[in-house]
């Protein structure tokens, strides 16, 4: 009988991560802009929500997920910011062995955003890039990333609205070139 219980349990996880695995392994990349880094917090973020699964209520996987790897994140880099660069193996490390061309992972993902977008993204704040990824590329409501982030709806919102100010101005030579405006 606890076999068949925890076999149920793990079925339904795995299925759960199986159908929402290109938003995890997504906003990790967006996150932390280096594959092996972003490998390392959908691996993490995975156990602890396997963990932690008994507590979901069941509704709005995708977004359950998103705030656990949304807050490693942000544990994560407010961790290098007091305390700097945990290893020295990871400054300046390469973002991956094969030729970028051929990364399964990375193709998807560059097919989502062109690269003066995906640069641009990288150069702003995270608290900006966060709202900016939950939002318009998750697809997140503001209600859910409020929750996400633990920060007030008009923050949110103030936070996208800064953050999209600031893309619009990074990219807005690149769009009069490319005729978006």
């Amino acid at each position: 009988m606890f076999l068949n219980r925890a076999s149920k349990y793990r079925n339904e996880f795995e299925a759960l991560v199986d159908h929402n695995f290109p938003s995890i392994q997504g906003t990790a990349l967006r996150l932390t802009h280096n594959f092996e880094e972003a490998q390392d917090l959908v691996q993490e973020s995975i156990l602890r929500a396997y963990e932690a699964f008994n507590r979901f209520d069941g509704n709005n996987f995708k977004s359950w997920i998103l705030r656990i790897i949304t807050n490693l994140y942000i544990n994560r880099y407010n961790h290098k910011m007091k305390f700097g660069t945990a290893s020295i193996d990871h400054e300046n490390a390469p973002e991956t062995a094969a030729p970028i061309e051929i990364i399964p992972d990375r193709l998807l993902f560059d097919n989502m955003l062109s690269e003066e977008v995906y640069k641009a993204l990288q150069k702003i704040s995270p608290e900006y890039r966060i709202a900016i990824i939950l939002s318009d590329i998750e697809e997140l409501s503001y209600a859910e990333i409020a929750e996400m982030i633990d920060v007030p709806i008009g923050t949110v919102r103030s936070r996208l609205a800064r953050g999209r100010a600031i893309l619009r101005k990074m990219l807005e030579e690149y769009a009069t070139r490319n005729g978006y405006i």
